[in-house]
């Protein structure tokens, strides 16, 4: 295989577990269904309560209004909370409401459990070859993400 087709055929690969997991994860959710970028929002604002909307488009690659749309959204259905930042009366730090966190945490637990039963029916060869793939794994994304930040 060459490195063309080597580097297309994983991020075909990677691309594909992402939207399946996504796909079998909407079955039995309660609650608005969220697109993926909500949910990234949401998951930023759990882990950085009190972001401003600027500092989360920087995080997110997003532009400004953009995300100002999604936390638009997420405040009409009771997962955000913004509240006015207290140096800048204009600027509007952004909060998770309980039912947030709670959707989160329930996702987080599906998709780690969906992730376990596929890798549990894999051999064990298998199993080994994905442990040891994951460093690697962990630094493409590093690298993706300082490239990023560099553009």
């Amino acid at each position: 295989m060459s490195e063309a087709d080597f580097s297309g055929a994983l991020a075909d690969v990677l691309a594909g577990i992402q939207r399946l997991v996504r796909r079998r994860l909407r079955h039995g959710m309660t609650g608005p269904r969220l697109r993926g970028a909500q949910v990234e929002l949401l998951r930023l604002v759990v882990a950085r309560p009190g972001i401003g909307v600027s500092a989360a488009a920087k995080e997110l690659y997003l532009a400004g209004n953009s995300v100002s749309t999604l936390v638009n959204q997420l405040t009409k259905a009771g997962l955000l909370r913004r509240e006015t930042g207290q140096d800048d009366r204009r600027s509007a730090r952004l909060l998770p409401t309980d039912e947030a966190r709670e959707r989160l945490r329930v996702w987080q637990e599906r998709r780690a459990a969906l992730v376990r039963e596929q890798v549990e029916r894999l051999g064990e060869d298998d199993r080994a070859a994905l442990a040891a793939a994951l460093p690697v794994l962990r630094r493409l994304a590093e690298g993706l993400h300082e490239e990023v930040e560099r553009a």
